[in-house]
């Protein structure tokens, strides 16, 4: 196997250790539904979101747990694909080694809890960001890698004459 792909197999690991380590960290430490301040604008908040991003569909009747966990599988050796054959492009590497762990993470959540385990509460006032997690800040910010180097590439070249 590429020395390479190894290395940012490591990344995926190593963020799926690091989310499931928080993670059970939460639940060791918190009561559900109970907010422990942090910081002025932060909270640590043990919350089960069977649904997606923003708790989306998670008041379904519980076939969401399996689709979903369908879904992060498919991506997930999608991502594999995309990693082996890109691994040219750091910076996309890296990215994808982020979704990949984090997609992993919350993948694992799914499987052993029914729901992911969320833990973070970002706050103002009365008004709060959903709830979320490592997992889910890996995938936003392999993400953002992403936009960012497509971003730099497209205004890195010169128009072309027509």
């Amino acid at each position: 196997m590429n020395l390479s792909l190894l290395r940012y197999l490591a990344i995926a690991i190593l963020t799926i250790l690091l989310d499931q380590l928080s993670k059970w960290s939460a639940l060791s430490n918190l009561q559900i539904g109970v907010p422990e301040p942090v910081l002025p604008f932060m909270n640590w908040l043990l919350l089960f979101n069977p649904g997606a991003a923003f708790s989306f569909l998670a008041q379904g009747s519980g076939w969401q747990r399996w689709f979903f966990t369908a879904l992060g599988l498919a991506a997930s050796i999608y991502i594999l694909f995309l990693l082996r054959k890109s691994l040219g492009d750091a910076m996309l590497c890296w990215a994808l080694s982020l979704i990949l762990g984090g997609a992993l993470g919350n993948v694992l959540d799914r499987i052993m809890y029914g729901a992911v385990v969320d833990f973070i509460d970002l706050h103002y006032a009365n008004w709060h960001w959903p709830a979320f997690n490592i997992a889910d800040s890996a995938i936003c910010i392999g993400a953002a890698l992403i936009i960012w180097g497509e971003l730099r590439k497209s205004f890195g070249k010169t128009p072309q004459p027509q």
